[in-house]
This record gives structure tokens, C-alpha cells and sequence, in this order.
């Protein structure tokens, strides 16, 4: 028999159980069942409830065996035909889930989970068999109808274990229900009935509202409260009469956006950014897919180059996505452009609530906005029709998903541009080595500013051994000539920003009698101590404690308190410049909404003088009045076991350096290391990214790292040391035999199996192999099938493909 049937991916299904099932399409829901929407279907021997969506609908014959789709959840799809095929390209490339990509496409709040609900059985007829709580469970149900559980687990105790009973005596039915994480928030409106021509006499109140609301086409019954006074009453009375319709209209919960103020000031080129301009222009407009890579010095003005992007693809009324790499960096992009567009951009960030991720993901559905900025969820925004990508910062790891699906955001970019046959524009002051070298071969189109933006410079840069500070006497995280530069900013009404990667107030706490290391019992790492709320704390998994009163090993009552974090480096500054305003932003003082743009107000308001922070402060930021930079620690990402540890410090310290000078004051920037030969610090110095690029290109290719390889990292995790060691070892072996086999014509390197370089996370324990290969479907293939071993209990197998942090 001939029947629509859908192909269908269940929410839940792992391993070889998630892929395309077929269900047929009952007639009575065939108007409902399309490509994109979610449905409830019958899974496996016991046909269980499951969440599915639909991926394509089509004819074909099917079995007396096959299975019919339940119910529809979404009265319209929720994603596309371009959403349906990164979908399958996220679970192709990334190693994940279907419904992992489906879940990272969709914001929070649209989500739906089946929850249970519990109703009586109208056949049921034992109730003098139940006991007492059971009864009572029973009755109350009988009384008030279906209920959901979580309402009856906060009427009675033990309410789930008492329904699990209830429902193995068939006392009571299960439903499983589709609800919705966050709702839509409505609000009346009503309209004139224009198919009521009756003439009804109205009292002045009646008329008066009849006439505004004649006027002005359809106005919310709020407002009309509001600006009338009158009571719901009357409005009612009007919709009775049959006068007024009233109707539900969708209001949206927006970000703090400017929607009002809106300037469209010609934009000013410079010759070269006229020339990059031009170049990228020519590109979007020839509806090629093309990437390109805008390399600008700090402060080139590669902002004024995206404004002029974005009005002429906006103009067109075509979609545009900007991504930046921080939170932090978000209140600033925002600001520029909603005083641009106004109510034309939409903000996605992690910051917002579930209602406003919602809400600004359906503005753009809707055709309501037409510009996205936000971080990297941004590269989801679901526009029909897209005109220009830009990821500003390129080179930042926070691109990189650290969980399934563990996408890049550029390699997801690239996919929406060659759908859509539009320009993605990288751009950075220092691009990865991987983007610039494939904008040097021409696989990328390279556009280049060298010049900082009008009057502005670059700063002075200076080091400062650390070595001799101390052998000079001074043991403060602060040189005696950081401390003049800040002076002499503090005197002439300037700012400063002083840089330490490194959060808290000491990195560890030791035993000055035995050398014992407050560590955490749930991680393979010693405790950073915090002096704001005296406490240790692992950095890890926020495990915290107080300070012990002896030494655990040998009693001892002294304790030596090692290494600086932002908290200890403003009790200094503090010492240094007691009158100073001093602003920290780390992740321990940003933790609540909005604190990131509160703050960066603040600062650029002139309300702070001196602005400490981790590397949040290093990127992007854009504050006229600093005039020096202070980088604490310059040389401590160097010596990471990670191969982009050059690459990211000389990126972190060129990056800060920029936040200095940036308007007609000249700038200057301390770089304090202890390592003041070191070569890579001095070309960070001298700001050179094409010497930087030149020696890392040259130490890649040596070494067999990327841009000259791919990474693939397969880790284990288990609570038991065992089974992590020997699972690991079974996929070492599967990969053994499959390249000695059916997989021999991949070559590769392997390097472990072996403990990870944190050994325990949260009690579990992590081994990992690492592989140098050039990516392909052919091998993803193979270690699909080298993985698929039957795992034991909390025991977890994850592949990432070129991670960006390998721990």
C-alpha cells in the first residue's frame, strides 16, 4: 500500500540507533506533517512516546509493521530546508546527534520536552484494593482530571513511586505531552468589526473609544487604559455589541537596544579602507560564496568598513550576521549598530534570558529584523535569505563549541554562505595562522589595512624583566615603571587597562613545613584561593572550601600563598593608587546579567580609572581615553602543552596592546615577562604578525600541525580509572586493525593513548588518543567504527575534530 510517510530523527537516539526511521502520516494529519516540524511517534518494542522531527515527506509503500506518527507539535515548521541540511551536516561532520544539532539550532525557549501527565482509568474498578496514599492520589485525580506530574509531586510525597504503582495496577493512564520551555508573550488588541454596520447608540465613554480605536486601526487594550482611563468594562461592552473585535498579538521581550536615536551619518573612508571596501563589496554583490579575510592593525577602523557592508546588503533587504567572540564585546557592536538601524538588529547571546533569545530568534522568522549580533549561537539566526557573514576576531577559540555539537563557527558560516551564495568576511588584527595561510594561497581573498584609522597610532611598547624588578627589590605584581606610566595617566585625567590572565587572589595554597597543595578531591588540580569570599576554589568544577587551620599531612599551622589573579593584582593597585577607581572584570565579578555592559559603560563613562581584567579586556574593545596598557604575566601561555600556545600569546598581547592610543592621544604598553629574549614576546612587541606568521608557519609545517594536518582528539571519561583505561585501549586497537585493514589507505599519525592532561575532571577520570590526519568522510568513517564499543555505566566516548584546547 501507497502511503506519505515521513523521515523522521528521534529526540534521544545515540549511537547506531540515531538515524532515519519511517512512519507512515495518518490521513488526518496530513495537512499538519511537514519537513521541519516536530511530532510525537511510537519508538521501539515497547513503542514509547519520543519527541521526533521530520526531515522529508514522501510516497511510498509501506508494511502492515510500519508505524503511524501520533501527533504534530508545530503548526508550522520550525526549520527550514537549510536548517534540515546542516542538520545532516552537523551529524556528518561533528560527530554528534541529530537532535544535538537540532537543539544547538534552536534557541532554549523553543524547545519542547514530553512531559508526563496522570488521569484516571474509567474502567478501573478495585479502588477498595489501593491503600491509602494511593487512594488518595486516585481520588484527587478523579476529582480534578489529567494532571501533570510535576503538580502532583508538589502535592503529595513520594508522588512518583505512589503513580508508578497506581499505573502498574492500571489504576491510572500516562500521557506524555509535548510542552514548551517559554511561551510567546501576548497581549489584546482589539479592532473595529468593519462587518457590523448596525447603528447602536453608545454612551460618550463608548464613543469615545470607538473613535480612537476607528482612527488609529488597532491599539492595545493596555494602552487604551492607559491614555483613556477607561476600564476593561467599557472596551468589553464595545466587543459584546459587536463593534470591536479583539484579538492576540505577539510582543516581543527586547534587549537593552537603542530603537529610538537612530543616525545615518555618511561614513568617511580612508584610501585604504575605501580599497578593502570596494573589494569586498564587488564580492557580496557577485553571489559567489566567497570568503575573505580583512587583516587590519588595531584600530584601522575595520568597524567603518563592516557599516558600509551591512548598508548596502541590509538595503537590499537581505540578512546579515555579525559575530563577535565575547559577551564583552557585545554591549559595544550593539550600541554602533542600533544607532544605525535601531530596531533592525537582533541580539544573541548566552547573557540574555530564554524569553529574548526566543523572542529576537522569531523578530528575525518574522522578517522583523535583519541584522544578527551576537556571539557564536549568532551563526544560527534563521533568515530565508542571507547577504553578508562577519565574524569579527577570528582567531578567538571561543568560536569553537566545547560541547556536542562541537562546531566551528566559521565552518558553519562557511556552510550558510555557500547556500547562500553570499559573502563571509573574517576579520582580525591577528588572524589564525590556519585563515591567514589560506588567504595567502587564495583559497581566502585577502584585504589588508595597515594604517590605524585617522590621527590615531600605534603605541610605544616597552618590556620589563621581572627578574631584575625583583633582584631590585620590588616583589609586587606591579614594575616601578607600569606604575610611573599609570601615574602619569591618573594625573592628566586618562585611563588605564592592566591585563593578568589569571582569576582570583593566589593560584595555590601550600604547606610551608611539608610543601603539601590544597587540590580538589574532584579534579586533578591544585585550588585557587579567592580573598573576596576567603575561600578555595577550583576553577574546574566550582568546588569550594575554607582555608584549613592545619595542614592535612603533617599539622603544620603555616600556609605559603603562591601566584596572582585579578583579585590580589587590584589589592595592589589599590595600595599603589588609593584614590583610583578601579573597575575588575573577570568572570567572578561578571556572574549576573548585564554586568558585562553595566560595566563597560561605566568605564567608558569615565567612572573608573583603571580597568583590570582577564582577557576580556584584551579584544575589541574600543575606550579613546586609555592611554596606557599593562600586560601582568606576559610569558605564561608560552610554555602550555598546547602547539597554538605561541599563536594565542602573541595574539593575547598584540590584541591588548591595541587597547592603547586608540584617538589622538598618543599610547603607551608595558609588557612584564620574565623572559625578555624570547621571540615571540619581542615580535608581539614590535607588533609584526607577518614575521609571527612567517616563523609559526615554518615550526607547523616542521612539526605536522595544522594548517598542515587535521587534529582529531577521542577522549574517554568514566568514573572508574579501569574501564577509562581499557576502553581507550579497545578504540587504540580498533583503529590499529582498521588502518592495517579496510582503512589502509589513510595515513596518519597517533599519539597515545594516554592520561589527559588534567587526568580527573568531576570525579571522572579522562584518557585520550590524539590523531594528525587530513579530515575526510573516509575517515570519519573509520573512527565512527573504531568508537562503537559497547560502553559500560557512566562511561561517555567523544570525538572532536581540530579542538581548540587539548586537555
Amino acid at each position: 500500500m501507497c502511503r506519505f510517510v515521513a523521515e523522521i530523527v528521534i529526540d534521544g537516539a545515540a549511537g547506531s540507533f540515531d538515524k532515519c526511521y519511517t512512519y507512515a502520516i495518518p490521513d488526518s494529519l496530513l495537512s499538519e506533517a511537514k519537513a521541519g516540524c516536530r511530532v510525537t511517534v511510537p519508538f521501539g518494542k515497547g513503542n514509547i512516546k519520543k519527541q521526533g522531527m521530520i526531515l522529508s515527506v514522501f510516497k511510498e509503500e509501506i508494511t502492515p509493521k510500519t508505524k503511524e506518527v501520533l501527533s504534530v507539535t508545530d503548526s508550522d515548521p520550525i526549520l527550514n530546508g537549510e536548517m534540515l541540511k546542516m542538520c545532516k551536516w552537523l551529524k556528518s561532520q561533528v560527530f554528534c546527534t541529530h537532535f544535538d544539532a537540532i537543539h544547538a539550532m534552536l534557541p532554549a525557549g523553543l524547545n519542547y520536552r514530553l512531559t508526563d501527565y496522570y488521569s484516571t482509568n474509567q474502567e478501573f474498578c478495585s479502588v477498595a484494593l489501593l491503600n491509602e496514599s494511593e487512594r488518595q492520589i486516585f481520588e484527587f485525580l478523579a476529582t480534578t482530571g489529567e494532571q501533570p506530574l510535576k503538580k502532583l509531586e508538589q502535592l503529595f510525597d513520594n508522588a512518583s513511586d505512589i503513580l508508578n504503582a497506581l499505573y502498574e495496577k492500571q489504576a491510572v493512564t500516562k500521557n506524555q505531552v509535548p510542552i514548551r520551555r517559554m511561551q510567546d508573550i501576548t497581549r489584546r488588541w482589539v479592532r473595529i468589526n468593519t462587518d457590523n454596520n448596525e447603528i447602536l447608540k453608545l454612551t460618550a465613554r463608548q464613543q469615545e473609544i470607538f473613535d480612537i480605536v476607528d482612527a488609529a486601526g488597532s491599539v492595545s487594550v493596555k494602552e487604551l487604559q492607559y491614555f483613556t482611563g477607561v476600564s476593561a468594562s467599557v472596551i468589553n461592552s464595545l466587543e459584546k455589541k459587536g463593534l470591536l473585535i479583539s484579538f492576540e498579538k505577539q510582543e516581543f521581550r527586547l534587549p537593552h537596544i537603542n530603537t529610538q536615536k537612530i543616525c545615518r551619518e555618511e561614513i568617511v573612508l580612508t584610501a585604504e579602507q575605501q580599497t578593502a571596501f570596494d573589494g569586498l563589496l564587488a564580492l557580496a554583490r557577485s553571489q559567489s560564496g566567497e570568503t575573505a579575510l580583512l587583516y587590519g592593525v588595531t584600530g584601522s577602523g575595520k568597524t567603518k568598513v563592516f557599516l558600509k557592508l551591512v548598508d548596502e546588503v541590509s538595503a537590499r533587504g537581505e540578512g546579515v550576521i555579525i559575530m563577535v567572540p565575547e559577551i564583552a564585546l557585545t554591549p559595544q557592536m550593539i550600541k554602533i549598530f542600533s544607532e544605525r538601524y535601531g530596531s533592525k538588529i537582533a541580539v544573541f547571546h548566552s547573557a540574555m534570558s530564554l524569553g529574548q533569545r526566543m523572542d529576537e530568534y522569531n523578530r528575525i522568522r518574522q522578517g522583523k529584523a535583519l541584522i544578527a549580533i551576537g556571539t557564536r549561537s549568532a551563526v544560527f539566526a534563521p533568515f530565508s535569505k542571507l547577504g553578508l557573514i562577519i565574524i569579527d576576531e577570528e582567531q578567538e577559540h571561543t568560536y569553537k563549541s566545547e560541547k556536542s555539537p562541537r562546531f566551528h563557527a566559521r565552518d558553519l558560516a562557511r556552510f550558510r554562505a555557500g547556500y547562500h551564495k553570499c559573502l563571509l568576511c573574517l576579520a582580525s588584527a591577528t588572524p589564525s595562522v590556519e585563515s591567514y595561510s589560506a588567504a595567502l594561497s587564495g583559497k581566502y581573498k585577502l584585504f589588508t589595512l595597515k594604517e590605524r584609522y585617522g590621527k590615531a597610532e600605534l603605541p610605544d611598547v616597552h618590556l620589563v624583566d621581572m627578574k631584575k624588578e625583583l633582584s631590585d627589590g620590588n616583589s609586587s605584581d606591579i614594575s616601578r615603571e607600569l606604575a610611573l606610566r599609570i601615574d602619569d595617566a591618573l594625573s592628566n585625567d586618562k585611563q588605564a587597562i592592566i591585563l593578568l590572565n589569571r582569576r582570583g587572589h593566589n593560584t595555590y595554597v601550600s604547606c610551608s613545613n611539608c610543601g603539601w597543595v590544597a587540590s580538589c578531591e574532584n579534579c586533578s588540580i591544585s585550588m585557587t584561593y579567592h580573598s573576596a569570599n576567603k575561600r578555595l576554589m577550583c576553577h574546574y568544577c566550582n568546588a569550594s572550601h575554607t582555608v584549613p587551620q592545619k595542614c592535612p599531612e603533617c599539622d603544620g599551622e603555616f600556609f605559603h600563598f603562591s601566584g596572582s589573579g585579578t583579585q590580589k593584582l587590584e589589592d595592589e593597585l589599590k595600595t599603589i593608587f588609593p584614590k583610583a577607581r578601579i573597575l575588575r572584570l573577570d568572570a567572578d565579578s561578571t556572574a549576573t546579567k548585564d554586568s558585562y555592559s553595566n560595566y563597560l559603560s561605566a568605564f567608558a563613562n569615565g567612572e573608573y580609572d583603571i580597568m583590570i581584567g582577564t582577557q576580556m579586556v584584551a579584544k575589541g574593545l574600543d575606550f579613546p581615553n586609555v592611554t596606557v596598557v599593562g600586560v601582568i604575566g606576559a610569558d605564561r601561555a608560552l610554555y602550555s602543552d598546547d602547539y597554538r600556545g605561541f599563536e594565542r600569546t602573541f595574539s593575547l598581547l598584540t590584541q591588548v596592546v591595541g587597547r592603547a592610543g586608540r584617538a589622538e592621544n598618543s599610547g603607551v604598553a608595558i609588557i612584564q615577562t620574565n623572559d625578555t629574549d624570547n621571540n615571540i614576546i619581542s615580535l608581539a612587541q614590535q607588533q609584526d604578525y607577518a614575521a609571527f606568521f612567517n616563523e609559526e608557519i615554518a615550526n607547523r609545517k616542521l612539526m605536522i600541525f595544522p594548517p598542515f594536518c587535521d587534529i582529531c582528539m577521542i577522549y574517554v571519561q568514566s568514573f572508574d580509572v579501569g574501564i577509562a583505561n581499557d576502553t581507550i585501549n579497545q578504540v587504540f586497537v580498533n583503529i590499529k586493525q582498521a588502518v592495517a585493514n579496510e582503512y589502509s589507505d589513510i595515513k596518519l599519525i597517533i599519539l597515545g593513548p594516554a592520561p589527559a592532561s588534567v587526568p580527573k575532571l568531576n570525579n571522572k577520570y579522562r584518557y585520550r588518543i590524539i590523531i594528525k590526519v587530513r579530515n575526510s568522510a573516509r575517515f570519519r568513517d573509520m573512527i565512527r567504527a573504531a568508537t562503537d564499543v559497547k560502553l559500560k555505566k557512566d562511561t561517555y566516548i567523544g570525538v572532536d575534530i581540530n579542538p581548540e584546547n587539548i586537555i
